[in-house]
Formats: structure tokens, C-alpha cells, sequence
């Protein structure tokens, strides 16, 4: 019945069920900056967890090939580095690493803060900009909550960031990470007219089937920067899904929401599935259960924090398929 309503959502999922090992995607912040441990990752982890993709046989994954072949399905799975920010300590410590192992990467910059201490000048942005490595992307003026300001507001907030880049690069970037992975179908919309992906800070492994203004990412930091669950994560591959419910990300009302999501006929031991929420501020096995081929998620109570959060799991007779959602709470 939920996807009786939910024709958009069926529409942009057209495609049939393709065995697409996917592009997982790492988000970064801070290097070798100690004093902040939930945006940081130390540069001897980094090199570290360079080796890993390495020795595994990944190969990193060119941004510009996103606007090519996004809707083909990868035989390969591929790995893509993105840092949020342009914080000094990314150029001064982790960019003449990843140019001289030629890795390449988008560099997701808010323009209000560039030239500030602590953050990266244009100049340097320029010096980047150059090397066919380097890939830069808009992440707003501000960094505000943007689900929290006026329609006016954030529109103004990302005209201002378009004018900022192409006054200092010539071009405004295709590329857009929302602050805090917070968006609502507004936002969403707006963004999908102004630029080409937009990337979250939900987890999961981006497949032909998932939205290109939804991109997930898993986020690195000293926290989770463990080199056992790093190399889980990097092992993961796409749970795709045909639809998923709501459609709409910020919940105003609609506390917990009515969560849905429908599978392809092909998929198989979907019976698998494991979800965990953190429903009550608290991370917790979800309450699932199936009615044909669509998951549902009974939460027990509302989300607390103003990001609420929501990770899948499936052994695929081996192979760990992984998707994650991330709801905006609205504040009070």
C-alpha cells in the first residue's frame, strides 16, 4: 500500500536488478589534527588504509567517470576518496601524498570559510584544481543546517556558494556533498537542478539503482578508522533496492516514520537481513519483517538526535551487501 503513493521514487528506479559491484565511496575530514578525533584520521592510518585498497585490488575510482558510465553497471568494484571541508591540515599533510601516488579524489569545499585559518586558500584550491587527480565540489556558503534556515535563506546560501566558485574557478562544480548529510525533498530538488550528484553521509556502496542526488559515503575518522572494520568495510558490496519509504528524509511529524523498502523479484536470501536504527538515541537491532519482497522496519520509538540513522545488512552466501539511510529530526 506504501508504494501505491510512492510513484516518484518507483520512477527513478526503472532499472532492472544488475549484478553491479558498485563504487564505495570514504569521506575524510581532518589529518593529523589530534584535537578533534571525530573529524580526524591520523596520515600513518590513512597510508594504512591506502594499503589495504591496494593489496586487495581496488582500484580507485576517477570522479569524472561518474558523469560517463553512472548508469552502468561496474564489474569491478571501484573505491572513491572524498574530503569534506578543504581544512589546511588535508593540504598540508594528506594532498602531497595523494599526488604522488596519483589517487584521485573531490574535494568538497563551503566557500565562506576558505581563507580562514585553519582552512585552505583559493589559491591552493586553484593549485589542486589543476592536476587531473583533483576534483572540487560545492558544499555550500555556509555549512549551516540547511533543513533548519528559510526556503529564501538556503536557496540564497547556495546561489552565493555558485557565484564564490565560479568567480574563483571559472565554473560552478557538478559535484554538491549536503553539510551534515541533512536534506529534505526541498533541498534535494533545488540541488538536483543546480548540479549534476550530490553526495550524504549515509553509509553504503553506490550502484546503478541508487538515486544520484542520495550518494552514500562511509565516514572515516579516528573513531570508526579501525583497520579491522575498515577492511569490512571496504570488502562490502551493494544491497540494492528498488524503492524506498519515505521518500522524504527530514521528519517533521512524521516520528518515527512508516519505513519501507522494496526489493527486486531477483534478489536472493533477502531473509538474511539484518538492521540496526538508533531509534531512542540508542543503536539497536530493528524490529523487520517481510511481506513478499518489501522490508518493513516497526521502530519502538521516535528518533532523539537530529540525525537518525538506519544500516542493512545481508550475507549473500558470503558476500556482506550493505545500504544505510539517514533521516533530518527537526528540532524543537
Amino acid at each position: 500500500m506504501l508504494f501505491n503513493c510512492n510513484s516518484k521514487a518507483e520512477e527513478q528506479n526503472i532499472k532492472s536488478y544488475s549484478d553491479d559491484k558498485g563504487i564505495l565511496t570514504l569521506m575524510y575530514h581532518r589529518f593529523d589534527e589530534d584535537k578533534y578525533p571525530s573529524t580526524n584520521i591520523q596520515m600513518s592510518v590513512f597510508k594504512q588504509q591506502i594499503k589495504i585498497i591496494r593489496d586487495l585490488k581496488y582500484s580507485f575510482y576517477n570522479p569524472k567517470d561518474l558523469k560517463k558510465n553512472f548508469h552502468i553497471a561496474k564489474i569491478e568494484k571501484k573505491i572513491l576518496i572524498t574530503i569534506d571541508d578543504a581544512f589546511s591540515s588535508f593540504y598540508e599533510v594528506a594532498w602531497p601524498y595523494l599526488k604522488e601516488e596519483r589517487i584521485p579524489f573531490i574535494l568538497f569545499v563551503s566557500t565562506e570559510a576558505i581563507g580562514k585559518n585553519g582552512y585552505m586558500s583559493w589559491a591552493q584550491i586553484r593549485e589542486l584544481e589543476k592536476e587531473n587527480i583533483a576534483y572540487i565540489g560545492n558544499h555550500s556558503h555556509t555549512h549551516d543546517y540547511l533543513v533548519d534556515l528559510k526556503n529564501s535563506d538556503f536557496i540564497n546560501d547556495i546561489d552565493t556558494a555558485s557565484k564564490i566558485f565560479i568567480k574563483n574557478l571559472g565554473y560552478n562544480p557538478v559535484f554538491f556533498s549536503y553539510p551534515f548529510g541533512e536534506y529534505s525533498n526541498l533541498i534535494k530538488e533545488h540541488i538536483a537542478k543546480n548540479f549534476k550528484f550530490s553526495f550524504g553521509q549515509h553509509s553504503g556502496v553506490i550502484d546503478v539503482n541508487k538515486d544520484q542526488y542520495e550518494l552514500p559515503r562511509f565516514p572515516i575518522n579516528e573513531k570508526y578508522g579501525d583497520l579491522k572494520r575498515f577492511q569490512f568495510l571496504i570488502n562490502l558490496q551493494p544491497l540494492q533496492y528498488k524503492a524506498l519509504f519515505p521518500e522524504e528524509k527530514y521528519l517533521i511529524e512524521n516520528n518515527p516514520p512508516n519505513f519501507s523498502v522494496k526489493f527486486f523479484d531477483e534478489q536472493k536470501n533477502l531473509n538474511n537481513i539484518n538492521c540496526f536504527s538508533d531509534e531512542g538515541n540508542k543503536w539497536k537491532k530493528s524490529n523487520i519483517n517481510f511481506d513478499k519482497n518489501i522490508l518493513y522496519i516497526n521502530f519502538s520509538e521516535k528518533f532523539l538526535f537530529r540525525r537518525g540513522r538506519i544500516n542493512c545488512s545481508l550475507n549473500d552466501n558470503g558476500t556482506w551487501r550493505w545500504f544505510g539511510v539517514q533521516f533530518s529530526v527537526k528540532q524543537n
